[in-house]
């Protein structure tokens, strides 16, 4: 059935990249309501649907536009911990233009959604079958989605410094993988990026807490990687999160080369632009248990 969380829960930080303080709370919602964002800090039309036909270009992280032109920034990580969780109901009230970061990855969002916990809803979950392939490509970097029977996803990644090099990695989503295999892994970037982020007063709210930062084959973080294949374990963080604003869990197989959060969404209006690559189906009860959240514990987490 579809869910929502049993009680409210609320997050606060700074944003990656504007640097200012931002608090995050996220309230139960009613089935078939899907997630939305409200900006709390402004008045008038602040809804924005987490969908991906409100995505605006944006080079470093998943933006929301709704048409009043209101915006909420880097909603990959939350969206991916939602989608990971198996939560498909929720309001997340924001008082600022981006969500905090926390530890750069969805670590702190899942601990407290599963601590909280996830109540069943009395309507059933509709999935989006991936029935054929659609594939798109931006020079070296591709995304595709082929039909498969639960969400899989492929991704490699290709990176000049000798610390990230080449990585893949291959992962079934249904129960629990991504938060036993993929929640705690942090974003990444070179040194050489940081200082041009901070010469342009981006990444602003970046640090070492919230971020590995390589530089040729030395890890600048003292603590090291999480993960040796941590960078592409990120990746496909990010590419569930972006996967989740097609509104409806999917059971299809992406594979990402290179991919970043444009060539996800590409991928998306893609798949919806072809009414014979898709169908809407609606899961039975014990259908439900290739859903990425179908059987978590919080014991889940005891690794971390």
């Amino acid at each position: 059935m579809q869910t929502t969380i049993k009680d409210i829960v609320r997050f606060e930080g700074t944003g990656l990249h504007a640097g200012r303080p931002a608090r995050l709370t996220v309230h139960p919602a009613p089935a078939h309501h899907g997630i939305c964002f409200r900006r709390t800090d402004l008045d008038g039309d602040t809804m924005i649907a987490a969908r991906h036909d409100r995505v605006e270009t944006s080079p470093l992280c998943t933006l929301l536009v709704n048409d009043a032109g209101v915006s909420v920034s880097t909603v990959e990580h939350i969206m991916a911990a939602l989608a990971g969780c198996g939560i498909h109901n929720a309001i997340l009230e924001i008082d600022g233009p981006e969500v905090p970061i926390l530890d750069g990855s969805a670590a702190g969002f899942v601990r407290a959604f599963l601590a909280t916990g996830v109540r069943r809803l009395s309507a059933p979950v509709h999935a989006i079958e991936v029935l054929r392939r659609v594939h798109v490509t931006d020079g070296q970097a591709s995304a595709t989605l082929t039909p498969a029977e639960e969400l899989e996803i492929d991704f490699s990644i290709d990176f000049a410094d000798a610390a990230i090099g080449r990585q893949r990695k291959v992962l079934r989503l249904s129960n629990g993988t991504f938060v036993r295999e993929l929640c705690d892994s942090r974003t990444f970037c070179r040194q050489s990026d940081v200082d041009a982020m901070h010469a342009a007063g981006k990444a602003l709210g970046g640090s070492l807490a919230n971020a590995v930062v390589v530089d040729g084959s030395r890890v600048v973080n003292p603590e090291g990687f999480r993960h040796t294949d941590e960078a592409v374990r990120h990746k496909m963080l990010d590419a569930l999160g972006d996967l989740a604003l097609a509104g409806a869990p999917i059971l299809g197989r992406y594979t990402g080369v290179r991919a970043g959060h444009a060539m996800t969404n590409k991928v998306l209006h893609a798949l919806f632009a072809d009414p014979l690559a898709y169908r809407i189906r609606t899961l039975a009860p014990e259908e439900c248990g290739v859903l990425p959240g179908a059987g978590l514990e919080r014991d889940v987490f005891a690794h971390l």
